[in-house]
């Protein structure tokens, strides 16, 4: 009798485990279609078993090959996790200590202060508390020619805008820092090293750690960006320069084994990645992050938020959650955790579009219980909110003016220490902008108004037209352009190009 009711217990709880994934599926594919979202791929593990893997909707607009489990997307910042995992298994080696010294491992490692660069130490680079606003230094590796090294060589002329140690301010660059740390230590780059010890023994066979691996892939998802309601798929962009903080490119089909294995204390198969003390002080909060008054009215049950090692983690409804997000040129991604629930997930998207939140919180909600909330609802309506007060702003009247000075006085070559070097070109009556380091960086400059052109880069159409605007001196001279391109990923504001005399013809 006991076991014909245990039976009984055991097939009503995977009926109601099976209409509670039912439901979850179709909420995904509503999300997805109300987000205008061409494709994107889920995977849920819970209790070391993957619950649910699949794709909705295609690979790329226009074409009919569907989305599916084994899908290549851009994880983006989610690799950062695997740079803190590689360095979590050199402590427990003894290779290294979360506590070094940066420059005991990179001699050749300066930042703009002498003081914080004899001090930070590893634990800093991972937690985004050393100085930097968010994304301070990024257009240093966005599709510009330097390598690694040099990337974070010119980190040394960031300004920062708070004390270190005494705030926030996401850092890719010192995520390339890390990852150049790894390979000092261990004398393999940080592509050998993650595929040697993570990808290989996790069966991670479908990653790829460069858009240059991706020619002989045919399940890959293409970026796109919105154009006016449109999708148009774009050409991918290659982070090579920056992997350790943002290159690989995964299926929800491999993450589920990263999953796994960080949800058995950093063991999967019988393997040992790490030890459960090293995740444990991954997970951890290093730096405090506030909670906004609207993220408090949005989630009551959301106490802190903090940056852990290569993690972030908030509590929500009474359970830890350890999370990620990635933000690629055309794709979002999402990977979150609930250790003490055995729950995990990660969410791979194809668009830069609102539809992570909702699918987050309502994956949320149907294993933590309690209240549950519609967000997709919510999010939409905060979507027309804004919308709406976008339609109502008016565009300035243009000011028709004349540039103050000939267009060839405007020409020549523009530097600074911290990206490198401009150039200003006449070609056919009007000025051309070329960014040196950065081929890709091209646009023509067009007047709007006394010494301020306005400027498009087509290459990069997920950005908006910015300015140039070029500063005369007493004389009446140029001697510095300066560009800004309103968005909140790029600081092109934080670049100086100071005007190089001319050189004098012999």
């Amino acid at each position: 009798m006991k076991k014909i009711l245990l039976l009984l217990c055991l097939t009503l709880s995977t009926i109601l485990h099976g209409q509670d994934l039912k439901a979850l599926d179709k909420y995904i594919e509503q999300v997805r279609k109300d987000w205008n979202v061409p494709g994107l791929s889920v995977a849920i593990v819970k209790d070391g078993k993957v619950v649910l893997a699949k794709g909705y909707g295609v690979r790329e607009a226009g074409k009919p090959e569907p989305a599916d489990e084994h899908t290549l997307y851009a994880i983006a910042s989610n690799s950062k996790a695997f740079t803190s995992a590689c360095i979590a298994k050199l402590v427990d080696e003894g290779k290294l200590k979360w506590d070094d010294k940066v420059t005991d491992h990179l001699p050749w490692f300066k930042l703009h202060d002498p003081w914080i660069t004899a001090h930070i130490t590893i634990r800093d680079l991972l937690c985004h508390r050393v100085g930097f606003r968010t994304f301070s230094g990024d257009l240093l590796w966005n599709s510009t020619t330097y390598s690694r090294k040099e990337i974070v060589q010119r980190a040394r002329y960031l300004k920062p805008t708070y004390d270190f140690r005494a705030g926030y301010g996401y850092s890719n660059i010192m995520f390339i820092t890390a990852g150049e740390v790894i390979e000092a230590v261990t004398g393999k780059s940080w592509e050998a090293y993650v595929r040697e010890n993570f990808f290989g023994p996790l069966n991670m066979n479908e990653s790829v750690m460069s858009t240059n691996d991706l020619k002989d892939r045919k399940d890959v998802a293409a970026p796109h960006v919105n154009e006016k309601g449109v999708q148009k798929p774009i050409a991918w962009e290659n982070w090579d320069n920056m992997g350790p903080a943002g290159g690989i490119i995964a299926s929800v089909n491999d993450l589920s084994s990263w999953l796994k294995m960080q949800l058995n204390h950093g063991t999967l198969n019988d393997h040992k990645f790490f030890s459960e003390e090293t995740q444990q002080t991954m997970w951890e909060a290093h730096n405090a992050l506030p909670v906004s008054g609207r993220s408090k009215a949005m989630y009551p049950s959301i106490h802190f938020r903090a940056a852990a090692l290569g993690w972030f983690t908030f509590d929500y409804k009474g359970a830890k959650v350890v999370n990620h997000g990635g933000g690629y040129i055309g794709m979002l991604s999402q990977v979150v955790m609930v250790p003490e629930k055995n729950l995990g997930f990660v969410i791979l998207t194809n668009a830069m579009e609102g539809a992570l939140q909702p699918i987050i919180y309502k994956i949320l909600d149907s294993y933590l219980g309690g209240e549950q909330t519609d967000w997709n609802a919510k999010a939409l309506e905060r979507k027309k909110e804004y919308e709406e007060r976008l339609a109502d702003q008016e565009e300035a009247e243009p000011i028709e003016t004349l540039h103050s000075l000939p267009l060839q006085a405007y020409t020549g070559t523009y530097t600074g220490d911290l990206y490198g070097d401009a150039t200003v070109t006449l070609k056919d009556g009007k000025l051309h902008l070329q960014m040196e380091p950065t081929p890709a960086f091209h646009a023509p400059l067009t007047h709007k108004h006394y010494d301020t052109f306005n400027v498009y880069f087509a290459d990069f159409p997920y950005l908006p037209e910015g300015t140039v605007t070029f500063i005369l001196n007493a004389d009446g001279l140029v001697e510095e352009m300066k560009i800004f391109v309103p968005n909140n990923d790029f600081w092109f504001e934080e670049l100086e190009f100071k005007k190089k005399p001319a050189e004098k013809s012999k």
